[in-house]
């Protein structure tokens, strides 16, 4: 069977793809999530993962890297385009460890979720595997969705009431806003 790195968020968004995908493909795991704030929620969705890697033997490798000033940097003022500037970021990265490891594809739990622009991250992933020389697997996970929260419940795994950034959390709580208006454009008015 090839071998496929998929880079997971979270564990809940992993369960079912898991357990499918295991049937075509030699499965390892990937953490990256720099996006993921505060410090304590990482921590709890790193916990989940490793919980669950242990109980079904799937070996991780993790980049365990808490970086809130450089997810900042990169988010500031481009609140709306914050989504693709993430996956663009992670799905680097598993390329970069795919290739390493001389996986055959890479590929990400971010399909499973139906908050996501899977067209957008389709493009990335393309993007990526023709610059890194390696294969990008696309399947559209969502169709796992009710399967994964039924398992991830059964498990008792934590489950995450936001995509992962704290503009998601924000949003979850208080609904999209405009986003900020950067300092240059407002020199010169009256503001």
């Amino acid at each position: 069977m090839p071998d496929l790195l998929i880079h997971v968020c979270c564990a809940p968004c992993l369960t079912a793809p898991y357990f499918q995908l295991r049937e075509n493909f030699n499965l390892r795991g990937f953490w990256y999530n720099p996006n993921i704030h505060p410090y304590t929620e990482y921590k709890k969705r790193m916990s989940a993962l490793e919980n669950f890697a242990a109980e079904q033997e799937l070996e991780v490798i993790y980049k365990d890297e808490y970086n809130l000033e450089e997810f900042l940097r990169r988010a500031v003022y481009r609140e709306n385009n914050r989504c693709e500037q993430c996956y663009y970021d992670r799905l680097k990265y598993t390329a970069i460890v795919a290739r390493k490891g001389k996986f055959d594809y890479f590929t990400s739990t971010l399909l499973y979720s139906k908050y996501q622009d899977h067209e957008k991250i389709r493009e990335i992933g393309e993007s990526l595997a023709q610059e890194y020389k390696i294969q990008f697997y696309y399947e559209d996970l969502r169709k796992y969705w009710s399967d994964g929260i039924r398992i991830s419940k059964e498990k008792g795994m934590y489950r995450q009431q936001y995509c992962g950034c704290i503009y998601s959390e924000k949003e979850r709580y208080l609904g999209k806003q405009a986003p900020l208006t950067p300092p240059e454009a407002l020199r010169g008015k009256n503001a």
